[in-house]
């Protein structure tokens, strides 16, 4: 059963990582929901803003079922930006939405299970979507399926940073919609394939939460993961008047025929030359 939040002690900033709002309603919680001071507090603070202007969307076909790991398996996630996103981050890598055997699972964006539990150390319990596909069904941190683009990228950074510290200490990882969706057949479905109006409503509160979330952590740079991550981040930065540097780098889809054929030497090489892989190796 998924528990309610006590916002008298998430106002007082007196909520630990195992205190989660996993209930879908939130409407009539306080503005300032979490202590403002903290980076953590006011990421959070933008996701939950993006979870009640995504309720007001409705998708029709080929969309069939919807999920939202912003919501029922806001625990994890909570424990993972409560962790790891941190003052002083210059670099936010950015995805575009979940996957269902990564963040569908974990609430972590690129989030494969064997690395969430056993690299990023993440716990917490998993809810589940109000509805569910019969193929698609969300276990959490024991699902025994393991998504190849998060287990690709997850383990790029632990061979290149030994620890998590030493990744998250300059950046962050992120996803611009935490919304995944899929067909009657159980097809994942990206935010293109969606009918034009509802893409470009979906995309539009996506785009503004980014906004919030890259004046929230002070960054640099955001490197889109995937050619769409990239220009929907400096379509909406530039067009919000946001000066960052925006990059991209592969998306580590096995559905790429050049990330099969060597993605992490490819991103290896990019961020040297994007200057952030001394970041990570110092």
């Amino acid at each position: 059963m998924q528990s309610q939040p006590d916002t008298e002690r998430l106002e007082n900033g007196e909520a630990s990582q195992g205190d989660c709002l996993l209930g879908k309603d939130t409407t009539g919680l306080p503005d300032q929901l979490f202590n403002s001071s903290s980076v953590s507090s006011r990421f959070l603070q933008a996701e939950l803003e993006l979870n009640l202007r995504l309720r007001t969307l409705s998708f029709g076909k080929p969309v069939r079922y919807t999920y939202n790991p912003l919501e029922y398996a806001w625990d994890t996630h909570r424990c993972y930006v409560e962790t790891f996103c941190q003052a002083g981050q210059s670099v936010l890598f950015l995805g575009m939405n979940p996957g269902p055997f990564g963040m569908a699972q974990t609430g972590v964006p690129f989030g494969e299970v064997k690395a969430v539990r056993n690299w990023l150390k993440i716990s917490g319990s998993v809810g589940r979507p109000a509805e569910e596909h019969p193929k698609r069904r969300i276990t959490g941190l024991d699902c025994p399926h393991s998504e190849v683009s998060g287990a690709r990228f997850w383990a790029f950074f632990q061979e290149l940073c030994g620890e998590p510290h030493n990744f998250f200490r300059h950046c962050f990882v992120h996803n611009l919609c935490p919304l995944i969706f899929m067909s009657e057949s159980g097809k994942n479905l990206t935010p293109p394939e969606l009918p034009a109006a509802e893409r470009d409503a979906l995309l539009s509160c996506c785009d503004s939460a980014l906004c919030q979330v890259v004046t929230a952590l002070g960054v640099s740079m955001v490197i889109g993961v995937g050619k769409l991550a990239e220009q929907r981040a400096r379509r909406a930065l530039s067009g919000a008047g946001i000066t960052v540097r925006v990059e991209g780098i592969m998306h580590p889809s096995p559905r790429n025929p050049l990330a099969n054929k060597g993605w992490a030497n490819i991103v290896r090489e990019k961020l040297d030359h994007l200057g952030v892989l001394s970041l990570l190796t110092r």
